[in-house]
């Protein structure tokens, strides 16, 4: 199975593509997907439609594992933002084909170190570890993306026991 996480960002988008064989895990490629933030919102959407299209093609994912949003009630403007580029995402990872799946941040966190509070850095050395990586995976919003597979992976794994 090849699951693509995602991290939505309107500036910073992680994303990574991970193959799992059973219990086994293997980092294909992550990265993250950025815009520039001089240019128009319609603009900056339209690069991350691109830019994931053309991941979605070449990683051929069966599956989309994507970060819900979280917002604080003191800043309405980031989540309307952030809706933008979420919306964007899942629709181009819909138009793919391939299944599309959302998981909460702290379920994400919980999945992988028991913690639905865990901190970034903590994120970071569990995904090192697990994958057997020379180093954490940087920036954190690749982190988070490696992170959304995972779940994924592992709710899939559950379900199928049922």
């Amino acid at each position: 199975m090849i699951v693509l996480g995602i991290d939505p960002g309107l500036q910073v988008c992680g994303y990574a593509v991970v193959k799992a064989d059973g219990s086994e895990y293997r980092l294909v490629e992550a990265g993250v997907i950025r815009t520039d933030r001089r240019l128009s919102l319609p603009k900056r959407l339209a690069q991350i439609a691109e830019d994931l299209s053309d991941l979605l093609n070449s990683a051929h994912p069966t599956v989309v594992a994507v970060e819900e949003l979280y917002s604080h009630y003191a800043h309405p403007r980031t989540a309307v933002l952030m809706g933008h580029a979420r919306g964007v995402i899942l629709l181009r990872a819909v138009q793919s084909g391939a299944e599309l799946r959302s998981f909460s941040a702290t379920r994400i966190k919980k999945s992988l170190t028991g913690n639905g509070r865990a901190s970034k850095l903590q994120m970071q050395r569990t995904i090192q570890s697990l994958l057997g990586l020379p180093r954490m995976p940087e920036p954190a919003d690749v982190a988070d993306a490696v992170a959304a597979a995972m779940c994924c992976v592992r709710a899939m794994q559950k379900e199928n026991l049922r």
